[in-house]
C-alpha cells in the first residue's frame, strides 16, 4: 500500500479513516437492533407455527412466506418510500406542506428485522420440535407452570439447538445493512462510497470496507462459537 493510501485511511486531516470507523460503528449498531428485533419476531412467529391453534399457524406462516420469499431490497424500498408517503400524505391532511421522511435507520432496522425474524421462526421452531416431549411432561408432573417451564426447560434447549442457525443468520443480518445505504443511512457502505467519489480512489475504499465487514463479521462469530460450546457444556456432563 503506497504513502497515499495510508493517508488516506488514516486519522490525519486528509484521512477518512475515522469516518470509516463511525460507519463501521452504524452498521453493527443497526445490525444488532435488527437481530434483536427479529429474535423477539422470531420467537412469537415460532410460537403461532407450533400452536394447536389453525388461524394463529396460519399467520405464522403467512408472515414466514411473505418475508422470506420478497428481496430484502424491496421490503426496505416498500417501508421506506411507502411509509414516507404515508406520512407526507398524514401531514398534507394536517395542514403541514412538503415531503416528510421516515428516519432512516429506524425504517432500516425494522425492515431487516422483519426479513430476519422470518428466518429466525424457523430456526427457532425447528429447534423445538427437537425437544424430547418426555422432559416437558416430566416438568409438568413436577408442578412446574407454563412460565417455569419455558424458562428453565425450553428455552434453554431450544436456544442450544437452534445458536448455529442464528449464528448463520446474524451474519446475513450483518451483510444487508449494506443495503440501508439506497435510503440514504451513511453506514459503511455508503461511507465508503462518499470516500471513493472524493478521493477517485474506489478500489482503496472499497477494499477497507470488505476488510471491515471481515473483521467485524469473524469478530462476532467467535462469540456464538463460545456461547455455543458454554451452552453445550451442560449436556456434556
Amino acid at each position: 500500500m503506497s504513502a497515499q493510501a495510508f493517508t488516506l485511511v488514516g486519522f490525519g486531516p486528509e484521512g477518512w479513516g475515522r469516518l470509516l470507523l463511525l460507519a463501521a460503528g452504524l452498521t453493527l449498531m443497526a445490525a444488532l437492533c435488527s437481530f434483536v428485533l427479529g429474535s423477539l419476531l422470531g420467537a412469537v412467529g415460532a410460537a403461532l407455527k407450533l400452536s394447536s391453534s389453525r388461524s394463529l399457524r396460519w399467520i405464522g406462516t403467512f408472515y414466514t412466506t411473505v418475508f422470506r420469499g420478497v428481496p430484502e431490497i424491496l421490503v426496505v424500498y416498500l417501508f421506506y418510500f411507502g411509509g414516507s408517503l404515508a406520512l407526507t400524505r398524514l401531514m398534507h391532511l394536517a395542514g403541514f406542506p412538503g415531503f416528510f421522511s421516515l428516519p432512516s435507520f429506524i425504517i432500516g432496522v425494522v425492515a431487516i428485522g422483519l426479513v430476519s425474524g422470518a428466518y429466525q421462526t424457523e430456526a427457532y421452531r425447528s429447534a423445538c420440535l427437537r425437544l424430547e416431549r418426555g422432559q416437558i411432561e416430566a416438568g409438568k408432573a413436577c408442578g412446574m407452570s407454563t412460565p417455569v417451564l419455558l424458562w428453565r426447560v425450553i428455552a434453554p434447549q431450544t436456544l442450544r439447538f437452534a445458536l448455529p442457525a442464528l449464528g448463520n443468520i446474524w451474519q446475513s443480518v450483518l451483510k444487508e445493512t449494506a443495503l440501508l445505504s439506497i435510503i440514504g443511512l451513511v453506514e459503511l457502505l455508503r461511507q465508503s462510497t462518499i470516500a471513493s467519489g472524493a478521493t477517485r480512489q474506489p478500489l482503496l475504499f472499497y477494499g477497507v470496507a470488505g476488510l471491515l465487514y471481515l473483521v467485524m463479521g469473524q469478530t462476532t462469530a467467535l462469540g456464538f462459537r463460545r456461547v455455543e460450546k458454554r451452552l453445550a457444556r451442560c449436556w456434556e456432563r
